[in-house]
């Protein structure tokens, strides 16, 4: 079941002056001076508000400020992880490089929280700085303990297995079976409603001017693993996704954002350094949108700071709508583009 957290209506004190409003307008004794001014003030239009990680505007009188925090699922991304379940349903996706060349997906959900999402896999230091700049929530298998300490010390909430809605599937092998209900887990973030910043600087269609029409992607996070894209004339689709069919992530837009990797200072139990993603300073991007490429520049200035694009024409805007974002090493290997 996929549930659509509570939007919650206009506050009462906006409510009253609407309704006063439409009193003060609504008279037909012919009062009114002749300009239309009356007439004009008997519809108060409510402020609209835009989804924190997507940028697209919620229904009038509705508010995206929410009774919990943005979630962020650590979701295995290997071919022992297929299907991944409930991906469709996140608002935004970062891919992140971890041990043995491999990636692991941070999903955030807000908007919409589904049943159940999965395999859930464990945090690495990398989340810091994805996910600290709009403090949310992540729920996770757990952490090496050295990573718990620093995810502790950035003030993350996190839940883990054993909390309330995680759940082993018995029908596939371990480490690739823990899922979680997602509509329970949430639960236990409950809060009073509160606004979420937004993830990044949003913006329209308008705000994008591609300089190359590029409708194939190829992006190299190892000598084993490289991500690819199609776009279809409307959305961009994974062609190695290892999503349950009808269930991928469909972006928008695709942002490609090379970064520094460093040792997160420990070893994996099959002994591989563990990679950590620098997600600081700055750095080249490039951004894919409707079929088209445009290059620019990202920077942070701390872990919990948020994430800027800009070209030599100024701060670029991100396109509203649904985005994936490659955290991909920036060690010369080429994104492959036609």
């Amino acid at each position: 079941m996929l549930v659509r957290r509570r939007a919650l209506p206009l506050p009462a004190t906006l409510l009253a002056a609407t309704l006063a409003l439409t009193a003060c307008g609504g008279g037909g004794d012919g009062g009114g001076d002749g300009d239309g001014a009356s007439g004009a003030s008997s519809t108060a239009a409510a402020t609209p508000e835009y989804w924190p990680l997507t940028g697209v505007q919620a229904p009038l009188g509705t508010t995206t400020a929410l009774d919990h925090p943005a979630i962020v699922v650590k979701m295995d991304n290997t071919e022992a992880s297929s299907p991944q379940i409930g991906l469709s349903k996140a608002d935004l996706v970062t891919e992140e490089l971890v041990e043995g060349g491999l990636t692991r997906l941070a999903a955030f959900f807000y908007e919409n929280i589904p049943s159940t999402v999965g395999p859930v896999r464990s945090m690495r230091a990398s989340d810091i700085g994805i996910v600290s700049p709009i403090g949310a929530t992540v729920v996770t298998s757990g952490a090496a303990a050295v990573t718990i300490k620093r995810i502790k010390a950035a003030g993350i909430t996190f839940y883990g297995e054993g909390s309330k809605g995680f759940y082993r599937d018995n029908t596939r092998r371990a480490p690739y079976n823990l899922f979680t209900h997602l509509d329970k887990t949430v639960t236990l973030t409950e809060r009073d409603p509160e606004a979420v910043d937004p993830y990044l600087d949003w913006g329209t269609d308008a705000d994008f001017v591609g300089v190359q029409a590029v409708t194939d992607i190829g992006v190299p996070f190892s000598a084993g693993h490289t991500t690819r894209w199609h776009y279809d004339g409307s959305t961009y689709v994974n062609t190695n996704s290892n999503a349950k069919k009808g269930d991928q992530f469909t972006p928008d837009t695709i942002l490609v954002l090379r970064v520094k990797i460093g040792d997160a200072g420990y070893l994996d139990p099959a002994g591989n350094t563990v990679p950590e993603t620098k997600l600081t300073g700055s750095g080249k991007a490039l951004v894919f949108h409707q079929g088209q490429l445009m290059r620019a520049t990202w920077s942070k200035d701390a872990l919990d700071a948020p994430l800027q694009l800009s070209t030599e024409a100024g701060a670029l805007k991100v396109p509203a709508g649904h985005t994936w974002i490659e955290l991909v090493p920036d060690d010369g290997a080429a994104v492959t583009m036609k």
